[in-house]
């Protein structure tokens, strides 16, 4: 049996616990940022704000004492990536070494382009200023929406660790009858690739949100994970990861599920409502793509990498564009060969 905590009471923090929960032989505990937010969760029974409909059972502890996070084995962070950071200061006093870390955010850091293990890694480490510690940190993502998993259908993804034994134990502790993981060495990959999706969804959604058909989905998710994986390449990943679970696997499911907060946001932009508007009506859920598409072009600045649609994607979001005039542009870039 493992101790495990999920840090971060959102829908997929929740169905993730819920996944482990219905594995069996685990002690497991859901940690809210918020002691109200917690309360409510306890007194309900289960997640009303984000993942309604589900109980959940009473040995799942729910928590927002930090302290807990100190008796973990297993410290699962789905911590939204704009908050992660100071998140981590708060709890870094409880983390110790023997404790294994699993991100299961999608985003890359705004201002420094890190991906998400890399924020871990920087918040433990000596310059953090609390006295550093180094743990194994790996990556867990693929096409899985939370209401999907939480409802226990069948969904596979990709866990990532850079130490083959660890990434055995976690295949080993989270693997169930309704959730299949498949191992990886390449961090870099299968975290990118869950991050950079976000983009594409969402020039997926602006697409149907402006009429256009399947040609036009078809070409966006396939030019998509064409400048995904130049980028994830460029970083140190695998081109092979983005042919998986975690790389096209996810692309196409946010990129077409209902499901997809990203592609929601596109369809929205696409009909022409403005993004202040779109994302409050989200309720307190993040759609991490909107802030994944800048961090996204830095990092692409850094490496010297085109991305046409990301471009496109942030003129929309953050300098007003019409979504029309992003189509017709990327249409008539000048003409290349296809690989």
């Amino acid at each position: 049996m493992s101790r495990i905590a999920v840090l971060g009471s959102g829908a997929w923090g929740t169905a993730i616990a819920l996944s482990l929960h219905r594995r069996g032989g685990h002690q497991i505990s859901l940690w809210s940022h918020s002691l109200e937010e917690a309360r409510q969760i306890s007194a309900a029974g289960e997640n009303i704000l984000f993942l309604p409909g589900f109980p959940l059972p009473a040995d799942i502890q729910i928590t927002a004492d930090d302290a807990q996070v100190a008796n973990a084995e297993i410290v699962v962070s789905v911590i939204p990536s704009a908050f992660l950071r100071p998140t981590l200061a708060r709890l870094r006093p409880q983390m110790h070494v023997g404790q294994i870390v699993v991100s299961a955010t999608k985003g890359v850091e705004n201002e420094t382009f890190l991906r998400m293990s890399q924020v871990i890694a920087a918040s433990l480490s000596p310059d953090s200023g609390q006295g550093g510690i180094t743990l194994p940190i790996g990556a867990f993502s693929g096409p899985s929406f939370a209401l999907e998993v939480a409802q226990g259908q069948p969904t596979a993804v990709t866990v990532a660790f850079r130490e083959p034994s660890i990434a055995a134990r976690i295949q080993k502790d989270f693997s169930s009858e309704t959730l299949r993981l498949y191992r990886s060495s390449d961090l870099i990959g299968v975290e990118l690739g869950g991050a950079l999706k976000n983009v594409i969804a969402i020039a997926a959604g602006v697409a149907a949100g402006a009429g256009l058909g399947y040609n036009s989905a078809a070409a966006l998710m396939t030019r998509g994970i064409a400048e995904i994986t130049r980028l994830a390449v460029a970083c140190g990943g695998r081109r092979e990861t983005m042919a998986g679970l975690s790389g096209v696997g996810d692309l196409v499911l946010t990129c077409t599920g209902s499901l997809s907060r990203n592609r929601t946001v596109g369809q929205a932009l696409g009909q022409g409502r403005k993004l202040p508007e779109i994302l409050a009506s989200l309720g307190g859920k993040v759609a991490e793509g909107v802030l994944t598409t800048r961090a996204a072009l830095g990092l692409a600045h850094q490496h010297g990498i085109e991305m046409p649609i990301t471009e496109q994607m942030e003129l929309i979001l953050n300098e007003g564009k019409d979504p029309r005039e992003a189509i017709k542009d990327l249409m008539l870039r000048p003409g290349k060969d296809e690989h």
